[in-house]
């Protein structure tokens, strides 16, 4: 039997847009891929001004990085985004679609503007991003496309009916996308993080009754965290996944196996 070698995970020479990536889950892709020998670019919405802490780390693994604001809610920002990336000496080799919102409400009191904001970000932009920079992958015959999914793209949810749309409708994205590229040298895929302590899932933990109903369905017995996600991340963004098209990978602790 071969033995896998390590260079299949190797990243030295590509450069990957992490969106979202100031903190939490975009925050450790953005560390892992760097750790993988991957410059990074890292698009939010506020980007701390010397980079923060995600350029502190990628730096200090000896990689490149930039940062870029962007509004994702602002579509013409977006396309304009891209356009600028497009037009960059070095091609963007791995994107990383991760940014996301979530707006909490009883669905018979959701709001229009909540609705068109967390669809416009969390599917809307994604589909953009990924049509414009997946272009200039197709042209090169190379390129790996990274969704942040949801275990609300398998499940309901409560009280968040916009976000479980968008994160119904980002594995759909990642399946057409897959089913049209896959041929053409570019890898589209998507990770379903499980209830991981970030910002988003803030008002869970928070909730004594929510939270233990949620530890006690997760065989893991506890809360993910954000560098959970760093092995999928890399592994994706890797030639070791070359054959591996459409998938949305959980990494959940077990909840989905329950």
């Amino acid at each position: 039997m071969s033995e896998i070698s390590p260079s299949v995970f190797d990243l030295t020479g590509r450069v990957a847009l992490v969106t979202g990536a100031r903190r939490g889950i975009g925050l450790a892709m953005a560390v892992a891929l760097a750790r993988a020998g991957a410059d990074i670019i890292g698009a939010s919405v506020n980007p701390e001004k010397s980079g923060g802490e995600v350029a502190d780390q990628v730096e200090s693994l000896g990689r490149g990085f930039q940062a870029y604001q962007v509004d994702l809610s602002d579509r013409a920002a977006v396309t304009a985004f891209a356009a600028e990336l497009r037009g960059a000496d070095r091609p963007i080799d791995i994107l990383v679609n991760n940014a996301g919102t979530i707006r909490r409400s009883p669905a018979a009191e959701y709001s229009d503007e909540d609705w068109d904001h967390v669809v416009e970000v969390d599917l809307s932009s994604q589909f953009v991003l990924a049509r414009e920079l997946g272009a200039a992958m197709l042209a090169r015959g190379y390129g790996k496309i990274i969704f942040t999914a949801s275990l609300l793209s398998f499940q309901g949810g409560i009280n968040v009916a916009a976000y479980t749309a968008a994160k119904s409708g980002i594995a759909g994205l990642t399946r057409a996308l897959a089913n049209e590229w896959a041929g053409r040298g570019v890898n589209v895929n998507a990770i379903a993080p499980g209830y991981i302590a970030t910002d988003n899932t803030e008002a869970l933990r928070n909730d004594p009754d929510r939270n233990q109903a949620i530890l006690g369905r997760i065989p893991a017995g506890r809360w993910g965290r954000a560098e959970d996600l760093a092995g999928a991340t890399v592994f994706l963004a890797s030639p070791a996944a070359d054959y591996v098209h459409g998938v949305v990978l959980p990494v959940d602790g077990g909840w989905m196996g329950r």
